[in-house]
């Protein structure tokens, strides 16, 4: 009989240990990390023309870059209704994931709006 309680516990255990670990599905994860690269990239596009129309030149650009980034990561948890947790497994999904990835995209297109606005 106490080799019963023994295995009772133990079940019990690792059926709670079962109930804490949360479970993702991979196909909403893939899904979810796609919407977060278009949405920056799309901001940092946005950004770049800005950027280029408002006249921004050197570290100027890149702190408003830096800037549009943060609202989007804001924007972003803001739309998942700051429960990160229901759709990302961590908080630097929406944070840092991506971050730099539109930089080139910012460069590109903030060169391209200053060139036509301010010098042709």
């Amino acid at each position: 009989m106490a080799a019963s309680d023994g295995s009772n516990a133990s079940k019990e255990k690792s059926h709670d240990i079962a109930n804490e670990l949360p479970t993702y599905n991979a196909e909403n994860m893939q899904s979810n990390m796609k919407v977060i690269y278009y949405s920056r990239t799309f901001m940092s596009i946005m950004g770049g023309v800005i950027a280029g129309i408002l006249g921004f030149t050197g570290l100027m650009g890149f702190v408003f870059y830096f800037l549009v980034m943060a609202m989007t990561s804001a924007g972003m948890a803001a739309k998942a209704g700051f429960s990160v947790h229901s759709y990302f497994d961590s908080w630097n999904r929406i944070i840092l994931d991506g971050f730099l990835g539109g930089l080139m995209s910012f460069v590109l297109f903030w060169t391209f709006a200053y060139d036509i606005v301010h010098i042709f």
